[in-house]
């Protein structure tokens, strides 16, 4: 059986890009794994990994400016292959005495590439594709020893090699699907320039952590805080195959879960899996606190805080309790570190971070090193039914940062039974599985309308569906006008208190896929 250190890896080492998350699940999905680590990454810590290939990703940053993220020029040492994308290219060309210089014209968007050199870097490419660019500075002159492979009209250095060396550097984004088999060309240099075996499976993984968790608990009780998502249902299934009986989930009820969804995960849990289930009905402590909060961040912290003080004072009841279970995945590990330092808070995650140690609980957190796509196949391969596999994700502070201004039991009940019917008739239509996530929103304000020839002042609500693979791009789903129609109709003859539907037609970026 194989672990992590036994395995064939590939190293990325993030310098920013809002795309690096991309090339690491495309590696993945080629059965090799990879890990994303800071450009900073002490070079002791790169030699211990001991990856077979190295990337450097693209960044937002200029090798000229001051604190410029750099790297550790002894990684050119270790006689292993390295593939440098946009910035990662740049530095490759500033470090071995090539000039990087503000580009006479910047590219941004879609550009024809030629391929002008052969190279194992585009085996099986047509001599002209289309890439994605996104880059200001461009290299002037090329360090010694390095031939260019590929241009376009703005770019004469669209790619270039020291295949002695083991370097190779492209100015555009393979990872992204607006390039043209961007994915070939990882591939290449995965396999027919890094020779990595394909090693990595989800078999191995269940067999991998199993083991580890026993060894890791002995004994000992974990708790775990089950909301009926994918993340952590798989990972009370998986904790339960390693440990049985010491495995306590705690199922807490905040008062803005989907309609009926308490009974329902109840119901799954007790009566399926044998899996030991606290129910905590705390929903009324956590409306009282969230009555009068409109600020999305403030009802965020509210829940999680409440959150965790409903927990401890369950999990206090266990005797024997040494661990926390939770379904972080690599995306919330990802995105909760900055790499260069302070940056801004889009979200704040509700599952990294810590404890407070007042719980004084240790983290156990099997799926820290997974994509969801990785988890959900786990859960197939252990015998876990689809509906709860392919659920679309769920926020963990629920339907309060989908209900826009002030929170009540009515505004609640108006949300999950608008909510209901979108899923229903998304269902229907067989689109669930196709959409990332669809939803109704609740907005802060009331429109006139007339029912019956009777005029009515009631609640606005939004559709949301969006079309994406990892949340982070997506673009606003086409549904058809039919099921438009039917979900709007319903709604409106459904639930009283809301008299007009609406269907959000922004993708991420600019906007993000919840409203708050």
């Amino acid at each position: 059986m194989l672990n992590i250190n036994d395995l064939q890896k590939v190293l990325i080492l993030d310098y920013g890009s809002q795309y690096t998350q991309l090339i690491a699940r495309n590696i993945r999905e080629m059965k090799v794994y990879c890990e994303i680590h800071p450009f900073n990454m002490k070079f002791e810590e790169i030699e211990k990994y001991n990856p077979k290939a190295i990337m450097l990703s693209g960044g937002p940053s200029s090798v000229y400016e001051e604190g410029a993220p750099s790297a550790d020029k002894r990684i050119f040492d270790l006689n292993i292959p390295i593939l440098g994308i946009c910035y990662g290219m740049q530095l490759i060309t500033h470090l071995f005495g090539g000039e990087v210089a503000p580009g006479t014209k910047k590219e941004y968007g879609q550009c024809s590439m030629e391929i002008i050199s052969s190279s194992k870097l585009f085996e099986g490419l047509e001599n002209n594709t289309i890439v994605l660019m996104s880059h200001g500075d461009s290299i002037a002159k090329l360090p010694e020893g390095y031939k260019v492979t590929a241009k376009s009209d703005n770019t004469p250095f669209c790619a270039i090699e020291n295949e002695d060396k083991k370097v190779w550097a492209i100015q555009f984004h393979p990872e992204v699907v607006q390039t043209h088999n961007g994915d070939k060309i990882i591939s290449n240099f995965v396999f027919n320039i890094a020779n990595i075996r394909p090693d990595w499976n989800m078999d191995n993984f269940i067999n991998m952590k199993i083991k580890e968790i026993q060894e890791i608990v002995g004994d000992k009780k974990v708790i775990l805080g089950l909301s009926g998502g994918v993340d952590s249902s798989v990972a009370a299934v998986l904790i339960n195959k390693a440990i049985g009986k010491n495995l306590k989930c705690i199922f807490v009820n905040n008062g803005v879960l989907r309609l009926n969804e308490a009974d329902k995960v109840i119901k799954l849990f007790s009566e399926h899996y044998d899996i030991e289930l606290i129910y905590a009905d705390a929903s009324e402590v956590f409306l009282s606190k969230l009555d009068g909060i409109e600020d999305p961040e403030k009802k965020r912290k509210i829940i999680g805080h409440t959150f965790v003080e409903v927990f401890d004072e369950e999990a206090k009841k266990i005797d024997g309790a040494e661990f926390l279970a939770q379904g972080t995945l690599y995306p919330d590990v990802i995105e909760s570190v900055s790499f260069k330092g302070p940056s801004d808070v889009i979200k704040s995650h509700h599952n990294v971070g810590g404890l407070p140690e007042k719980m004084n609980l240790k983290l156990l957190e099997p799926f820290r090193e997974l994509f969801k796509d990785e988890v959900r196949e786990i859960g197939l391969k252990l015998g876990m039914p689809e509906d709860i596999i392919y659920r679309q994700p769920f926020p963990g502070p629920g339907l309060a940062v989908r209900i826009i201004g002030n929170i009540t039991k009515e505004r609640v009940e108006l949300l999950q039974k608008a909510d209901d019917i979108v899923v229903d008739e998304i269902k229907k239509a067989g689109l669930y599985r196709k959409l990332w996530q669809s939803f109704a929103v609740l907005l802060p304000i009331k429109t006139v309308g007339v029912m019956g020839d009777l005029r009515t002042y009631e609640s606005v609500c939004a559709i949301r569906a969006v079309e994406s693979q990892d949340a982070m791009t997506a673009n606003w789903a086409h549904l058809p006008y039919e099921v438009l129609d039917k979900i709007s109709k319903r709604i409106i003859n459904e639930v009283k208190g809301i008299n007009r539907v609406v269907y959000d037609v922004s993708s991420k970026p600019p906007a993000t896929i919840e409203w708050e």
